[in-house]
């Protein structure tokens, strides 16, 4: 109506609080953006440099994992961020460890003597798009048959639906929250206190089953190739 006062709707609280969270986690999603291509950049280095150490081609890798040379191309290039049965695959190929993806931080050996590793110099594999990251234990860079994971798993993370296989051994003791593991046509979940071994080369899979609660399992992988 012309000459009446305006009336000034009042924003709820509680839609103004929830605003304020939906702008901050924007905020906190973008400011970690930057750490996540740089993580496939160093990881796809990494893979690069062992394929040309084993003198192997890009065609070679392809032929060998059934993945395509596109696909390879942007891994190393790190404009693809690979799942972890990817990365198995790939260092089955290049008969390594996953472990010898990780790279090595300078001084670690020098100040540990290829022994100990330091809360603060764990290595760390960050598979960010499937909500899954591994802390090296064991002394990075060292070419071990046996390696010692802190595997954490965010609500939901999994190694996706496709079982998939690896060399070696590996077993684990679900140390926070719980997981859902499947080898073969077998699946188990898995709570805090449950252990598990199995040999690599059974079809398996895994992943956190909870919605809300993150998932922290000690991970033992023993390879027969490396070294």
């Amino acid at each position: 109506m012309s000459g009446g006062k305006r009336i000034r709707t009042a924003v709820p609280k509680a839609k103004a609080k929830a605003a304020g969270r939906a702008v901050r986690g924007q905020k906190a999603k973008s400011a970690a953006t930057p750490a996540e291509p740089a993580m496939d950049l160093a990881v796809g280095r990494r893979i690069r440099d062992l394929r040309r150490e084993h003198k192997l081609s890009l065609q070679t890798i392809a032929a060998r994992t059934d993945l395509s040379i596109g696909f390879l191309s942007q891994i190393e290039r790190g404009l693809s961020s690979p799942s972890l049965r990817v990365l198995a695959t790939l260092a089955d190929v290049l008969g390594v460890g996953i472990a010898a993806l990780f790279g090595s931080k300078s001084g670690d050996d020098a100040t540990s003597g290829g022994v100990v590793t330091r809360q603060l110099q764990r290595a760390e594999l960050k598979l960010w798009r499937t909500g899954i990251s591994k802390q090296l234990l064991s002394p990075a860079g060292t070419e071990s048959r046996l390696n010692l994971f802190l595997v954490h798993m965010e609500p939901g993370g999994n190694t996706g639906d496709e079982l998939y296989t690896h060399d070696g051994e590996e077993a684990g003791l679900v140390l926070e929250g719980e997981m859902t593991l499947t080898v073969d046509a077998e699946t188990w979940t898995l709570k805090q206190g449950d252990s598990f071994r199995f040999a690599s080369r059974r079809p398996h899979r895994f992943s956190n089953p909870a919605d809300d609660t993150k998932a922290v399992v000690l991970w033992v992988n023993c390879v027969t190739q490396a070294g």
